[in-house]
């Protein structure tokens, strides 16, 4: 059984009630909530939460809560795995997972579609999605303790941005693994995940308020 769990605690800080503060008229978990019931290759749509409020705002929009997540597990320090696995242990139907965080809300259906169809294509146990990096790490710097500028890697490579290979970092959006493969690892990563590229413009993952109004925006114009 395919099934996606949503994570979303209730004690966000950078935005106070974020996973369910209005995002385009609608709270902003809803919106990933909706494209996972909607998509015919996922069997269970699960929100995993500390939060009574969330949990029935959840559940108004399709989204199962078998369980209110523990207190340990809901604090700004829990890793998201932790989660995954205490579902897994509750759950023994689950054979793959499903990671969607409620703050990409720019992602489309035929992303969820996609990335699961790739998957099965590629036979692999684990699978993210990534987008191309903003900044090459080869132009990137770190701060030292007295102030001056340090590359960030130990070797840069020193081209023309253009000459440079795509780099690519996780965007946050879609993880999907096997439960063994959850288990085992204790993560949905290690050197044998396949990487989904998406779209920049689909990929900001909303940590603060500069990234909902970049988001909104995005949305609203995509309409």
């Amino acid at each position: 059984m395919r099934i996606a769990i949503i994570p979303a605690r209730g004690g966000s800080k950078e935005i106070p009630r974020k996973n369910i503060k209005l995002f385009a008229g609608k709270p902003l978990i809803s919106w990933t909530i909706d494209i996972a019931n909607n998509c015919d290759l996922i069997d269970k749509v699960v929100v995993s939460t500390d939060d009574n409020e969330i949990a029935e705002i959840s559940l108004s929009y399709g989204a199962e809560i078998p369980f209110i997540r523990p207190d340990e597990l809901a604090s700004d320090r829990s890793p998201v795995i932790d989660t995954i696995i205490h579902y897994l242990k509750k759950n023994s139907e689950a054979t793959e997972i499903i990671l969607m965080q409620p703050t990409s809300p720019l992602r489309k259906a035929v992303d969820l579609y996609n990335i699961i169809e790739t998957k099965l294509q590629r036979n692999c146990r684990s699978i993210v999605s990534i987008t191309e990096a903003y900044s090459h790490p080869s132009l990137c710097y770190k701060i030292l303790k007295t102030g001056e500028l340090s590359n960030f890697m130990a070797s840069p490579i020193l081209k023309r941005r253009q000459d440079l290979s795509k780099a690519y970092c996780l965007n946050g959006s879609i993880y999907l693994a096997n439960r063994d493969f959850l288990i085992e690892k204790n993560s949905f990563i290690d050197e044998s995940t396949v990487g989904f590229i998406m779209p920049q413009s689909r990929s900001i993952d909303i940590d603060n308020n500069y990234d909902w109004e970049i988001a909104e925006m995005l949305f609203m114009k995509s309409l």
